[in-house]
């Protein structure tokens, strides 16, 4: 885990300096799709560089660094395709690497701790990454390509679902991180490990680094995503 100094990211400043100051915009730029070699590049001439809404861009970066979005009204329809990479490539992480790694951590514990406890931490990961699954498949497969073709100006098939909005996202579109603080009080508060307590911090650092990307996740699909679909939607003359 890092403590940023909440710099507020303009387009002149150079990203490098941003990354040491904040090392978790690795991650945001891993998760548009950028190199993370940024040399000695602005974050202005990035954003021209990947043809990125500069925009959007700040102000997920802006996220990252602690700051609520701002200008989510400049961000058109022509860069859903943006949000949507970003999220698809965020769903990947937290499948691919995040939750599997903490995955190991629950592991490891319970070779040094074979107790009920532990058992109990597992049961609690395995039905909370079930949901995680179910919330990001469901929007992979029904959400983002809805949006998709909206975002195109393309009527929706059909065959796929004639009377799918926005607002039914929105009323599917649960919180998945209380599970996560849940399972954060069961390990710091609850739980007594006599046997490797560097593990029990490896997982806990991974968790507080997941539940981060996770609010992140929300905070993009609530503020800057749903809005922009809702308006779309209007111009379309849907709902």
């Amino acid at each position: 885990m890092y403590q940023t100094k909440k710099t507020f990211i303009k387009p002149g400043m150079k990203m490098s300096n941003l990354i040491f100051e904040n090392p978790s915009l690795l991650l945001m730029l891993e998760h548009f799709g950028i190199n993370i070699v940024v040399r000695d590049k602005t974050v202005e001439q990035i954003c021209d560089e990947e043809q990125i809404n500069q925009q959007l861009f700040i102000c997920i970066a802006n996220l990252y660094n602690g700051f609520n979005p701002t200008g989510i009204n400049e961000i058109e329809r022509p860069y859903t395709e943006s949000i949507i990479l970003f999220l698809k490539n965020s769903h990947r992480y937290y499948l691919d690497e995040k939750i599997p790694e903490i995955r190991d951590y629950i592991n490891s514990l319970y070779d040094k701790n074979n107790n009920p406890e532990i058992k109990l931490v597992d049961k609690f990961f395995e039905e909370y990454s079930l949901d995680v699954k179910e919330h990001l498949n469901y929007e992979d497969v029904t959400v983002f390509p809805y949006f998709s073709y909206l975002a195109h100006d393309n009527k929706y098939p059909e065959s796929k679902n004639t009377h799918y909005s926005s607002d039914e996202y929105r009323e599917h579109h649960t919180d998945i991180e209380t599970k996560l603080r849940e399972l954060k009080n069961l390990l710091l508060i609850h739980i007594p490990l006599k046997h490797d307590q560097i593990l029990r911090r490896k997982l806990l650092v991974a968790l507080f680094e997941l539940e981060h990307e996770l609010l992140i996740h929300s905070v993009i699909e609530e503020s800057i995503l749903i809005p922009l679909i809702k308006k779309i939607e209007k111009q379309n003359g849907i709902g």
